[in-house]
């Protein structure tokens, strides 16, 4: 098939969409006997586009082939980092957003579609107990969130004076945030690095006694849920520290914040409900695709305040209080609609549904974590919060540890990670995806049995 027109006609659409809903129907069919970890060095440089027009079918291969070499994410194998599920519904509602098109920066633009987006930061904002003037926006993931947020922090706190305020962190405060500090115009040395207690959490005490001695702290980060451990810093008692001190209080929930939709996420999480920024990623803990991340702010005229420019070729526009304009919460003017990626798979499987997943997961990390201690053969140094679990060879070093993270993916059935904790190189397993259901964590237990023996 090879299009003449830029625009296909019904059916040469009903043709490319055919092609697409086979190899999509056969990627999923395949996820579960997928290697989990194969990827070859990229062979050579693709071709450049030519002034011909080419055919469908051929350039589709292409993609399958490309998107074929690479760990696999979307699959159950896949416990590095934070796996990321890749739900067909978001994919779907993707590709209709994109298919429409529609400009969602301003409000006025296409005010239905933005207060459908609105829909579900609105319902998140209750999920987590957040007043009446909180909001935020759908962003690309954690990172534009949190830079978001340390601008809306600096703003609030600092006004214009930018040079001599201080953040404090921990050593497991995601580098994102120093990042973003960085993008924001403030120095290395206006980052503190607050000591953590032997359980890794950030030390309240050593907080209160840092922040007491400088003449301008402005911004405190918690962590509910770091990515070597997934531990959970006290976040009510840093609330209760922010507060004393006129401090704005963010919490990076990027892996860790989902599972306030659970009962015992919600127990593990408290303190968050007082916070005045929540970064999230629901590509992470709402099985959704990569590139969705969302900030919530407990007051979204703090966005707004820190945000807002105007210029005369924007005159045209009509900027009215509801539904917002997002342009005016980051860094984005050009913004594509992203809400139906998140309002699709809600309504469409019920929030009941990923609940349950979330559930489930925290069952799988409870029971890896009991299977590693059982094995004689290996240290299990930290109760899991949530769902990632690190462990590594009571008899041997950093480099036959290493060796044994090698001879685990060399199976192909499932695909680990690594990180450092006091020094010491650890095996990192975390089970996430939706995908991951029992049998799988199951094997991946046995794998790990097999080996270490």
């Amino acid at each position: 098939m090879i299009f003449e027109s830029l625009d296909p006609d019904r059916d040469e659409l009903a043709g490319m969409m055919a092609s697409a809903r086979d190899l999509a129907a056969d990627f999923l069919e395949g996820l579960p006997s997928a290697p989990a970890s194969t990827v070859r060095p990229a062979a050579e440089p693709f071709d450049p586009p030519g002034e011909a027009p080419g055919k469908f079918a051929e350039l589709l291969e292409v993609f399958r082939a490309a998107a074929g070499n690479a760990v696999e994410t979307a699959g159950p194998g896949y416990l590095a980092y934070f796996p990321a599920g890749g739900l067909v519904s978001s994919a779907l509602g993707e590709f209709l957003s994109l298919l429409v098109n529609r400009f969602a920066g301003v409000g006025s633009l296409a005010p239905d579609l933005v207060a459908m987006e609105d829909s579900v930061v609105q319902w998140l904002c209750r999920e987590f107990a957040l007043p009446d003037s909180a909001g935020g926006f759908i962003t690309t993931g954690g990172s534009l969130a949190t830079l978001s947020a340390v601008v809306a922090a600096r703003h609030n706190r600092l006004g214009d004076r930018h040079s001599t305020g201080t953040i404090y962190v921990t050593e497991h405060t995601h580098l994102c945030v120093a990042k973003a500090a960085r993008i924001a115009g403030l120095h290395p040395d206006q980052l503190r690095v607050v000591p953590v207690t032997e359980d890794h959490r950030m030390d309240p005490d050593a907080a209160e006694a840092m922040i007491a001695a400088d003449p301008d702290p402005f911004l405190l980060v918690g962590t509910a849920g770091s990515t070597s451990t997934g531990t959970i810093d006290p976040l009510d008692a840093l609330a209760g520290i922010a507060e004393r001190h006129g401090m704005w209080f963010h919490v990076d929930g990027a892996y860790g914040g989902g599972f306030q939709l659970t009962e015992r996420g919600r127990a593990k999480l408290r303190g968050i409900e007082r916070a005045d920024s929540i970064a999230l990623d629901p590509h992470k803990t709402m099985f959704l695709s990569y590139g969705t991340g969302v900030l919530l702010v407990r007051d979204q005229q703090t966005l707004r305040a820190a945000h807002t420019v105007d210029a005369t070729y924007l005159q045209d526009l009509q900027r009215d209080p509801w539904p917002p304009d997002y342009c005016d919460f980051g860094p984005e003017l050009t913004r594509e609609f992203r809400g139906l990626r998140m309002w699709l798979p809600l309504h469409l499987h019920g929030v009941a549904a990923f609940r349950r997943a979330l559930d489930q997961k925290l069952d799988l990390a409870g029971h890896v974590h009991r299977e590693l201690t059982e094995l004689s053969e290996v240290d299990v140094p930290v109760l899991p919060d949530l769902t990632v679990n690190v462990f590594r060879l009571r008899e041997g070093g950093d480099e036959e540890n290493r060796r044994l993270l090698e001879r685990i993916n060399a199976t192909e059935r499932v695909f680990l990670s690594s990180t450092r904790l006091r020094g010491d190189y650890l095996l990192r397993l975390c089970v996430l995806s939706h995908r991951t259901d029992p049998d799988r964590v199951t094997e991946a237990l046995s794998i790990v049995r097999s080996l270490v023996r």
